[in-house]
This record gives structure tokens, sequence and C-alpha cells, in this order.
């Protein structure tokens, strides 16, 4: 019996260890929680984000009904190798740590840089990739105001965190909601992941900056993706904004689109109820009706 058979039904992301697995130079960090069985759902994670930085109250839901699997892509937090400058090179290092879970299929959740990693990962691996979710992401050739966005985040000294102007909107409903999602991701004391700064976050940027910047004539990569897909965004998203996620359900084949009110980059967290909901209706609705 492997590590994945024996994954407790009863952890949480703040309770599940923290699991390593080595192949290609490369020893990935993960956490695995839910079922034994079903289709595993793999996290892609945003722009400088590590394992810990997702919402508890996301993924432990959808842990419920389903196995998930929340990692570190080279270089980032726990994991070792160097984070690539390039969004291609992120989806070959997540598709090597996938394989080395030894998965056949799974579902993919990538919220911002990570939705651009699962559209490079579902438009080059249609067998592997059953049904992704693109959350606050834009295609390639796409809207980007990253920097501006950073430089205006980290101005506002008075915000308990980054995260909370990047993330939501002024209201003070989106703020008492981002509030909440800071306090819910600093629950796990021990074992939390690692911040390993520059090192993650200047290629990280020059990959996102250049993805955006690419043009996709015909838009090729979403062409591509044939599996039915599930795209999101904040009404108020200044990272990617909302008409990114408007131009992927034109392009997709078979695409849902869901648009959250008075929300920003953080969209998932702010309505974490109702994106959880939408995502398993999603998940869970037959292949071709989804």
């Amino acid at each position: 019996m492997t590590q994945l058979d024996i994954a407790s039904q009863d952890a949480s992301l703040e309770t599940a260890p923290t699991r390593y697995i080595e192949g290609g130079g490369i020893r990935f960090a993960y956490r695995r929680l839910g079922r034994s069985t079903g289709t595993p759902l793999v996290l892609l994670q945003h722009f400088s984000g590590n394992i810990d930085a997702w919402d508890p109250a996301v993924v432990n839901a959808l842990a419920t009904d389903r196995p998930v699997v929340a990692f570190d892509n080279a270089g980032v937090g726990r994991s070792t190798g160097q984070t690539p400058d390039n969004i291609a090179a992120m989806a070959r290092d997540a598709v090597a740590f996938i394989n080395l879970l030894g998965f056949s299929e799974v579902d993919l959740l990538g919220f911002s840089l990570g939705g651009c990693v699962a559209q490079q990962i579902a438009a080059e691996h249609e067998r592997l990739v059953r049904k992704l979710i693109l959350v606050g992401t834009a295609p390639k050739g796409g809207e980007e105001h990253l920097l501006a966005v950073l430089q205006q985040a980290f101005s506002q000294t008075d915000a308990p965190d980054p995260r909370l102007p990047l993330f939501f909107t002024n209201s003070s409903a989106s703020r008492s909601s981002g509030l909440a999602f800071l306090k819910r991701t600093k629950v796990r004391k021990d074992d939390r992941d690692t911040d390993n700064g520059s090192a993650v976050t200047d290629p990280q940027a020059k990959a996102l900056i250049t993805w955006c910047a690419t043009p996709d004539p015909g838009h090729a990569i979403l062409s591509a993706i044939r599996q039915p897909a599930l795209v999101v965004s904040g009404s108020h998203d200044t990272m990617l904004p909302a008409n990114n996620a408007y131009a992927m359900f034109k392009e997709l084949s078979n695409a849902q689109l869901v648009l959250y009110p008075d929300s920003g980059h953080g969209a998932l967290f702010q309505h974490h109820e109702m994106f959880v909901s939408h995502v398993r209706t999603f998940l869970d609705a037959l292949h071709g009706d989804a």
C-alpha cells in the first residue's frame, strides 16, 4: 500500500503531513487529502504561492468527496530544483510530478499563474487531463497588470497582508472576507511551507508577463484544449481582468463561465462556498455534459 493509498479521509490542509517524491532531479513537496479513490484533483498555485497559500476552506471542502493534491512545483516552497521562467517548463515539471504519483488521469485546478500552466498541460496532454478549472487567469496573449498591481498593493502599508489588496476589493464585505481568508491560511502552525523569495517570484513574474505578451495566433493553445473547462473570475480582478475569462470562454470548445460579484483576484476565496459548489457540480457531471 502506497502513501497515496493510506491518506486519511480525516486529514485537512492544516493537518495533512507534507510528503515528498523525487524524480528527474527534483524532490517535490506535496500534501494529499481526501479519498483514496476517484479522479485526483491537482492544484496549480498562483504567482509566489506555496502549499500553505491555498485556502483551507476551498481545499478541505473539495476533498470531502475526491482525492486532492496540493504541491510545490520546481523551486517553490520545499521542492528542490530551479523555478523556470516560462510556462512550458513549469507545465513539464508539473506533468513530471503527476507521473511520479502514478496518476493516469487527473482534473486540474489552476489559479492565476497556475491557470496558465493548466492550459499548457491540457493542450499538450489530452489523455492525462479529464477536466480543468481555470480561475483568475489569462490566455496566452491575454491582459495582465502584474507589476502595477503588486506595486500598488505593497504601497498600502496599513494592510495586514499584501494579499488583502491584491485579492479583494475595497468594499467592506470583500475586505471582511479577505481578513477571514488570511486567518484561515495561518491556522497551520507546524510543518508550514517556506517562502523562497525572489528565487521564485522573479522567474514566475517573467513567465506570466511573457505568456501574456506573446501573441497566440488563432488561439492555438485554447483550440487544442478539448476537455470540459470551468472558467472563473472575479468581477473586479485588477491583476488578470475578467475580460480574459470571457475570451477563454469564447475560444474553448466546451467551457462554462462563472463571474463572481464584488470580488477581485481571490474570488474563489471570497466566495469559497459558492466556488466549491460550482466546482463539485462541474466535476461530478458526466464527461460529455460538462
